[in-house]
């Protein structure tokens, strides 16, 4: 063969999330097609090849390796060096994982594909009904993996060996399953069972088909945990509405809106309008929750699962366990998160039984251990793209590639927010975000989020030499990164909120680091500014070393501190006193307004805010909407945007305009804007046109302030970042605006506006600023 001109012999690193998702079989078959020997083996780097024979096979393979890869691989980067062994094999062979410094992505859990689907719907098939079954191209992956290289001895399925049939297809390059780390079957794989719960405990349930039985208790308005993939859910009848209230009330959980699983495409149409993108996303390997419009009278669902919602969040079954219970109760489930308010998803069986037992009548419980808690996705499409709301399972943790311009030689820690927290640790091959580990407000949540930190570091050797936090020094996330930085003698960097926001914009849409600033627009409720103020409207001249202030909203008293971001009416006292306006024209208690105008006057417990969220919550009270308390953060403002679609009004908005920034940091007031919605409602306009023309109003004020310092700055683009983008009317009308004057617009699709992104930001702010 040495004699022989056409020879040729290579290395190859395949770098991406290449292992658990049938490669090295991929490569494999390749290989023995084209008649090339070498292996193929798995490594901390990735997939390393090494593969000899003729010139014009290594090309197409090579080739072949990147556009025939296996359904769930992404391939960053093929590299290739010369390969010189001391003797040439005779064949090819697939190798044993090789242990090293981790520099390759852990794949996503992946929903059943329609391979799976079959075995299991199959009665002559031995996986015929069995809600563990799997393959190389669906099945769990960072939910059960506890370190990398992803092999079944570094699983939760270690604990299970495989039956003579399980292991003649993990050793067949030839099967799906070959290698296939979660293979398993009836005989040797994880079991299934049902547990009662009777005055307040939990016994199995002997002699019952566990997926039938819980069927039949659903459909009889039971509520049941479910252990699933990646956390516990709590189920109930979706259409069932006391039922539903049932689980609201047990749950704690008065007023957010819950999750539905139905059984297929054509319930999802039945349900709500779906467009093929819709569709696309719901039959992904992803399957996340969809935010859909739903159909008029919204038939065939409880009220109460999405009150006052202008969309209902539906997915389809995304194992076999979920795709035979709703074949069995046929009808939509609702799904939402197993855990009582405020607190992480249960994962543990035992933790399960403890903080569960008050709100399940039954659980269904399988022996499989979760190792990573994975919450469900959200999404929905917007403007012919589907964007992501809560980044969870089957998206994390995908990495986000570097920027062009950034340094990839550093390992940095990002400790993200308090609300919607994710955290942030780069690698090689890109920063890998956390799935949404929720809001840091009792401790346990914190110590969820820790030992989710602490499995991440194990996972991808993470011992950070930087560790960045918001610029709030009380944030749990802030405080718990300076007790890491003491503990691993890292450094600790702090960003400004804002500036973390549209960093995370500029770095999912690939801006480059030495990029001219953009004019960014940062709009959420709260975050503390550099300034030691609070922020959250604001105008920034923006790239990645830095932010600077040009304008915004004016910064209003918050009356109560924390009590204003659940109580609206707090706000619009405020906004109306900070106007120049009768604040007892909002129509509330005069006690209790005088009290609030004293403490505004008085400086007491009221600091100031150029806030957006609180904007909104202050109109929507005005308008009646939750004036005296929120159920959840954004209530109100949904209500609001749900009010304002509800009108084919085209008239103008409010005349509101976003004072520039002067030296001293003070703005204008909204006189203008209050003045003529008190007017509208004094003169019985409908509030459904008044909330269109608070949207309208808004949208043009933040598209003029942009467009007027776009010119000024010389920049061509303007970056939205912040969870109001959230808010679909506004954006739409905003972007319409900003477009149409000839800016590029970038915004958020696979990385969350709101929070959730903000850790992404403050790992380029941090590198950039390095």
């Amino acid at each position: 063969m040495d004699a022989c001109a056409a020879f040729g012999a290579c290395r190859l690193r395949v770098r991406g999330l290449v292992q658990g998702v049938g490669f090295r079989p991929h490569a494999w078959r390749l290989a023995t097609e084209l008649k090339l020997v070498g292996t193929v083996h798995n490594d901390a780097q990735g997939v390393a090849i090494c593969v000899a024979g003729d010139k014009s096979a290594i090309v197409s393979f090579r080739k072949r390796l990147r556009s025939e890869s296996p359904p769930l691989a992404r391939i960053d980067s093929i590299e290739e060096e010369p390969w010189l062994p001391d003797a040439f094999p005779d064949g090819f062979s697939i190798g044993r994982s090789v242990p090293g410094s981790v520099a390759t992505g852990v794949v996503p859990d992946a929903a059943t594909c329609p391979d799976c689907l079959r075995d299991i719907r199959d009665p002559s098939n031995r996986r015929y009904r069995y809600p563990f079954t799997n393959c190389t191209h669906c099945g769990p992956r960072l939910s059960i993996v506890r370190q990398v290289p992803y092999d079944r001895a570094t699983t939760a399925m270690a604990a299970f060996e495989m039956c003579g049939a399980c292991a003649a297809e993990y050793a067949d390059p030839a099967d799906r399953r070959f290698h296939a780390q979660p293979n398993a079957c009836p005989e040797c794989g994880p079991r299934l069972w049902l547990e009662m719960v009777e005055d307040g405990h939990a016994s199995e349930a002997k002699g019952v088909d566990p997926i039938e039985t819980t069927a039949q208790m659903l459909r009889s308005g039971r509520i049941v945990a479910i252990k699933g993939l990646a956390g516990f859910h709590l189920a109930c009848d979706a259409a069932n509405e006391q039922a539903v209230a049932c689980l609201r009330e047990r749950k704690r959980r008065d007023a957010k809106p819950l999750a539905v699983m139905v059984q297929n495409v054509a319930t999802a149409r039945q349900l709500c309008h779906v467009d093929q993108l819709e569709v696309d996303m719901l039959e992904s390997a992803a399957a996340p929750i969809v935010l859909l419009k739903p159909r008029q009278g919204r038939e065939g669902i409880a009220p109460s699962v999405a009150l006052g919602q202008a969309s209902l969040g539906l997915m389809l079954p995304y194992t076999p366990l979920h795709h035979l219970l709703l074949d069995a109760f046929g009808g939509p489930l609702v799904m939402t998160s197993g855990n009582r308010s405020d607190e992480p998803q249960v994962i543990a069986n035992e933790q399960a039984y403890a903080r569960l037992c008050s709100i399940a009548d039954a659980f269904l419980m399988h022996d499989r251990d979760i190792v990573n808690r994975v919450d469900d996705s959200v999404g929905r499409v917007e403007r012919g793209a589907f964007q992501l709301i809560r980044r969870a399972r089957g998206f994390a943790p995908q990495p986000v590639a570097y920027p062009p311009g950034f340094p990839r030689d550093r390992t940095v820690l990002a400790m993200g927010s308090a609300l919607k927290n994710t955290f942030a640790l780069t690698t090689p091959d890109g920063i890998v975000l956390s799935p949404h580990c929720g809001d840091l407000d009792n401790p346990e949540a914190v110590a969820a989020y820790r030992e989710t930190l602490e499995l991440y570091q194990r996972m991808f050797d993470g011992a950070p030499d930087t560790i960045c936090a918001d610029g709030h020094p009380d944030y749990p996330s802030t405080l718990l990164g300076q007790d890491l930085a003491q503990e691993t003698n890292a450094q600790v960097v702090t960003v400004a909120h804002h500036h973390a926001h549209i960093a995370s914009v500029l770095g999912e849409n690939a801006y480059p680091l030495d990029g001219p600033p953009v004019i960014g627009l940062a709009l959420d409720g709260l975050g503390l500014g550099p300034d030691g103020t609070f922020w959250g409207g604001e105008v920034l001249l923006a790239g990645y070393r830095s932010a600077e202030r040009l304008a915004g909203l004016p910064a209003v008293p918050m009356p109560g501190g924390d009590r204003a971001s659940r109580e609206p009416w707090r706000n619009l006292v405020a906004h109306l006193h900070a106007a120049g306006l009768d604040p007892y024209l909002a129509g509330f208690d005069h006690a209790r307004t005088k009290t609030l105008v004293q403490m505004i006057d008085r400086g007491i417990n009221a600091p100031k805010a150029s806030s957006a969220g609180r904007l909104f919550d202050a109109f929507a009270a005005l308008l009646g909407l939750h004036p005296e308390r929120v159920g959840f953060e954004g209530q109100a403002a949904m209500a609001l945007e749900a009010l304002a679609q509800q009108t084919d009004t085209t008239e103008n908005g409010y005349a509101i305009r976003l004072p520039r920034y002067v030296s001293d940091g003070t703005g204008g007031t909204l006189h203008a804007f209050w003045r003529d919605a008190l007017a509208d409602r004094d003169a019985g306009k409908g509030p459904a046109r008044m909330a269109y023309r608070f949207h309208a109003g808004l949208a043009d004020a933040l598209a003029t302030c942009a467009i007027d310092l776009a010119r000024e700055k010389g920049s061509s683009t303007v970056a939205l970042s912040g969870g109001v983008f959230l808010n679909q009317l506004l954006t739409e009308l905003l972007v319409d605006h900003l477009e149409s004057s000839g800016l590029t617009v970038l915004s958020h699709r696979n990385v969350p506006c709101n929070d959730g992104g903000l850790s992404l930001g403050q790992v380029l702010v941090t590198f950039a600023n390095s």
